[in-house]
């Protein structure tokens, strides 16, 4: 790949704090007709988002939420910015490792997820948040090697009779080439529904990249169902390549025993147990703290065989997903940090990829890998003796919204504290939206990672998926990785703001 040269990173961070009034409108370039010319060694997008991608790909940090914003008050449309800003990503970075700087694609679909959440005046906000994380990443790109993705080799290209199975033996084999010509001939005959069964059991494979892959899988076709099919080919190519990541394994894992493989492998053999008919199971709490014990303190095959018999003892899914829920909520209780936070975030895109999936095989296996990685996000970490299931309320000096600005003020201070006064609100308040609302708005104005907006988007969705008993004890967990009023504002918001209600 040809090196590009018109990223500028000179202006720093330094740019983004002083653009704060409106008067700078006036310093704007327009983009050139260089600038806009499609490079030779990129692969092609549809005519119609290509200029705009162009935009966000060429643009200097401290000049891009302008030029934007400048294309939204002449008619650029929503759906628009948000397929540009993933298409620019997949083309543009590497997504290896799946994390750290490809975070600006995975979080994509999180932050559409917080802009369609938003009041009608914040809702530019997370999507101006994340093509800012794309600038950024997009200069760890170019400073790591300046990975960018090539022109699809179409002499290799498998015909439609031959394209599931050529991606199919492609993955099992772990051959990068071959899998990246048979997805676009899956791509272009297939159905979305056919692939996406198809991934699922490849993104849940193995236990490298934190869950990152089944993330990917999930998050990129969320964010499919809202910019349009036609997008797909460049994104499921960096899927794709992203799934097969070995995160510098010498061996080849098709041919070797390694760590990261052996929970699936077992599991594939334990999905055969599970008796027919076990969708039809009845709610079971007492399944649900079964499943709490073993993610505290078994293994990955514990909690495998453990939701293999609650099934067969006749537990809904329901109650098996809320100890993998409420599970992931204590691990980030116990020990808060990367690893913590996304046994949350992985475990929304099980669920979410189990919601959607129409193979049974393929469901029972995401339920038993979804058992199975719980237990390895708790790492080394040692038991504080926080029990999720355990936790009682704090009575509330306030009341209404006193009561969250309460709450709020305790999550930058007292995190536990906060989260025993979520409990006491939700026993007086069942509605959380103006928990969640509050929540949401705290990380428009002071998040300042990826995470921030994948976790809290996943938490105020799944929120809703949990059974009564379960489901306070879930949001109350997630203060440990939400902003507090205490928190130090971070300075993209005005910048925002200004852009967009400049004349």
């Amino acid at each position: 790949m040809k090196r590009r040269t018109f990223l500028k990173t000179a202006a720093g961070v330094s740019a983004l704090t002083s653009l704060g009034d409106l008067g700078f409108l006036s310093q704007l370039q327009p983009v050139s007709a260089a600038e806009a010319k499609l490079k030779p060694d990129m692969v092609r997008l549809h005519p119609e988002i290509e200029p705009l991608v162009r935009l966000l790909e060429d643009t200097p940090r401290e000049r891009v939420l302008e030029e934007v914003a400048s294309k939204i008050k002449h008619g650029t449309t929503y759906r628009e910015v948000l397929a540009a800003l993933l298409l620019a990503g997949v083309r543009n970075i590497q997504p290896r490792p799946v994390g750290f700087k490809f975070h600006a694609v995975l979080v994509v679909n999180s932050a559409h997820l917080a802009s369609l959440a938003s009041p009608d005046t914040d809702r530019w906000l997370p999507i101006f948040w994340a093509i800012d994380t794309f600038k950024k990443s997009q200069a760890d790109d170019v400073s790591q090697g300046d990975w960018t993705m090539g022109p699809v080799e179409e002499s290799k290209v498998p015909p439609s009779h031959r394209a599931k199975q050529a991606f199919i033996e492609a993955m099992d084999n772990w051959d990068e080439a071959a899998a990246d010509a048979a997805i676009v001939g899956l791509v272009r005959t297939a159905g979305a529904h056919e692939i996406f069964e198809v991934l699922c059991r490849y993104g849940v494979r193995d236990f490298r990249e934190l869950g990152h892959k089944q993330i990917y899988i999930a998050n990129s076709f969320r964010a499919l169902e809202a910019i349009g099919w036609h997008h797909a080919e460049p994104v499921l190519r960096s899927l794709a390549f992203a799934i097969l990541d070995r995160v510098g394994a010498k061996e080849n894992p098709a041919k070797a025993d390694l760590p990261a493989d052996r929970p699936f492998r077992r599991n594939v053999e334990n999905a055969k147990q599970i008796r027919a008919g076990w969708l039809d199971g009845k709610p079971d709490a007492d399944a649900t703290g079964e499943l709490l014990q073993a993610i505290r303190a078994g293994s990955a095959m514990d909690t495998s065989e453990l939701t293999v018999k609650l099934l067969n003892r006749g537990a809904a899914p329901q109650s098996i997903f809320d100890g993998f829920f409420d599970g992931a909520g204590e691990l980030l209780m116990q020990a808060p940090g990367i690893a913590s936070l996304h046994a949350t975030t992985f475990s929304n895109a099980i669920h979410y990829s189990w919601q959607h999936a129409q193979n049974d095989d393929t469901r029972r296996m995401l339920l038993l890998q979804n058992a199975a990685f719980l237990p390895l996000y708790r790492g080394n970490s040692k038991d504080k003796g926080v029990r999720i299931d355990k936790l009682e309320a704090t009575p509330l000096k306030t009341s209404g919204a006193d009561a969250i600005e309460e709450i709020f003020a305790d999550v930058s201070n007292d995190k536990l504290e906060a989260s025993r006064k979520i409990l006491a609100y939700l026993k007086d308040n069942p509605d959380p939206k103006p928990l969640a609302d509050a929540a949401r708005r705290l990380i428009f104005l002071k998040g300042r990672d990826s995470h921030d907006y994948k976790f809290s988007s996943a938490v105020l969705e799944d929120y809703h998926h949990l059974a009564p008993p379960w489901r306070d004890r879930f949001l109350a967990a997630s203060v440990f990785n939400l902003k507090g009023s205490g928190d130090k504002d971070n300075e993209l918001v005005k910048r925002t703001r200004a852009a967009l209600g400049a004349g």
